[in-house]
């Protein structure tokens, strides 16, 4: 199970209806946010996503989306979290990210790891892993994709029956591609599995133009987290602040071949009507989804639909 809750969809300050960045990524057993703004904490006992956070992942220094670190350190702490938290953050963002770790907690009851990701490296986590790509928002910033591995392929369980492979440890080691004995000699993988099928990949951008980069980040993904901070009667505006208008979100979203697309950190202009931004979206993305704080998208396996 991959679920995604927004807990922040607000651009650079907070609304009476939306927190500024924030999003808690739950993938099987294991829990990490995507950018940490103020009153995150707050925001992850409303919506019941849990607090056994593993990790913190910042796209970059603007306070909207890393001051909710101490506040959830602090939180964590009291409520008796112990285990390793790592944090991590763009290129030159460690002082920073560090000495908000320390910010009003005088003692954090558990490690906590505060490491730089370049983009293009990776960071593994259980079943998966988090890859940090470049973005364009004029301060150091990335942003974040998670993506499986390759799964194996179907087990074609009719077959291997036919072929008189014995049920059980046979039928497991077969499908991890040994060769195991049948009714009329050796019968090998091939002849009963599929051709691996692909892992789900979520791509969250941060804050940025829309780019190439972003572009090649973003291809096939299952889900595609873009900002929109204004719409297309801001777009000087938007180019010259290195952000995006929901059009250039929704092009790009279509250009990369996403199979959804969620838009997020909208201009408190937008606050109490998304219309604007969902109109023009549309245009060229016509599945597109303006995110709200609360709203959880789960990612089935691409072959299983909704």
């Amino acid at each position: 199970m991959i679920r995604i809750t927004l807990l922040g969809t607000a651009a650079a300050r907070p609304t009476p209806g939306r927190n500024v960045a924030g999003l808690a990524v739950q993938h099987e057993g294991d829990l990490i946010l995507w950018d940490c703004g103020e009153g995150t904490q707050r925001q992850m006992m409303r919506y019941n996503t849990g607090f056994n956070v593993g990790a913190i992942f910042v796209t970059h220094l603007h306070a909207d989306h890393f001051l909710g670190i101490p506040g959830l350190l602090r939180t964590l702490g009291l409520q008796g979290h112990r285990e390793r938290v790592e944090v991590f953050g763009p290129p030159g963002s460690r002082g920073v990210l560090e000495s908000a770790v320390r910010l009003g907690n005088d003692r954090v009851p558990f490690p906590v790891d505060v490491q730089e990701v370049e983009p293009g490296t990776a960071v593994s986590r259980a079943g998966y892993q988090v890859e940090a790509f470049a973005v364009s928002h004029g301060v150091p910033a990335v942003g974040y994709a998670l993506q499986e591995p390759e799964r194996l392929g179907r087990f074609d369980v009719e077959r291997a029956r036919m072929l008189g492979v014995r049920e059980g440890p046979d039928f497991g080691r077969l499908h991890r591609g040994e060769t195991v004995e049948g009714a009329e000699g050796p019968v090998g993988p091939e002849e009963v599995v599929g051709p691996p099928r692909r892992g789900r990949r979520v791509v969250y951008t941060g804050d940025t133009r829309p780019t190439r980069k972003v572009l090649t980040a973003a291809q096939g993904a299952d889900l595609l987290i873009h900002e929109a901070t204004f719409s297309e009667e801001e777009k000087d505006r938007a180019r010259s602040t290195g952000h995006s208008t929901a059009l250039g979100a929704a092009r790009l979203a279509r250009d990369a071949g996403a199979v959804r697309l969620v838009l997020t950190h909208l201009s408190a202009r937008y606050a109490d009507d998304v219309d604007p931004l969902v109109r023009e979206a549309r245009s060229a993305f016509p599945g597109v989804r303006v995110g709200r704080d609360g709203m959880t998208v789960e990612i089935p396996y691409p072959e299983d639909g909704e």
